[in-house]
């Protein structure tokens, strides 16, 4: 019965950290990366649809992106949508290729993407911990009714904690990796 609970709980801390991957993986830092554009939307027809469902995005070079568009009556509407998004970009179409250059990020515009990277770090540690107390009032719902002992109880408990000690470690990790890219110059 504790495995379960443990099984579980692992899962639901995996994915609490392969969600704060994908966030960090949004965050603009000085390189080009196709990921920066993927949650852009566009206009595709009335209908809303992320960019990478509507054009090809590689990375021309550090610090630009080359988006093509796989219809060409779409070149427009995907430089619209690219001049329009809120990452401040200022995509130029030539031909059926549009360019995105990336200016470098200004020291200020760092430190405030250090506080947002923190904040998701933040909330990862916070869903983390919820995923313990979960797993610990499970624990204790079986010892209320009897169907574990008091030291089984504790020893799944000291299992969670260890568990939930390694993931939050794991974020600290991310956060210092993807600060020092954000801070580095």
């Amino acid at each position: 019965m504790t495995d379960n609970i443990k099984k579980n709980a692992v899962q639901r801390m995996t994915k609490t950290l392969e969600s704060l991957r994908n966030e960090l993986g949004k965050v603009r830092t000085g390189r080009a990366h196709p990921s920066l554009l993927d949650h852009v939307m566009v206009d595709y027809y009335g209908n809303m649809v992320p960019l990478n469902q509507v054009a090809n995005v590689v990375a021309s070079d550090s610090r630009s992106l080359a988006v093509t568009p796989w219809e060409k009556n779409m070149v427009a509407v995907v430089e619209k949508a690219l001049r329009t998004s809120d990452l401040g970009l200022n995509p130029s179409a030539t031909g059926v290729v549009i360019r995105v250059p990336l200016p470098p990020l200004t020291e200020e515009r760092r430190r405030d993407l250090v506080k947002v990277v923190r904040h998701e770090g933040e909330g990862a540690k916070v869903a983390i911990r919820n995923v313990r107390r979960d797993a610990n009032q499970e624990l204790k719902a079986l010892l209320k009714e009897h169907k574990i002992s008091e030291d089984a109880e504790r020893r799944a408990q000291d299992e969670v904690q260890k568990l939930t000690d390694k993931n939050i470690g794991e974020v600290d990790r991310m956060l210092a990796v993807k600060e020092a890219d954000l801070l580095e110059v």
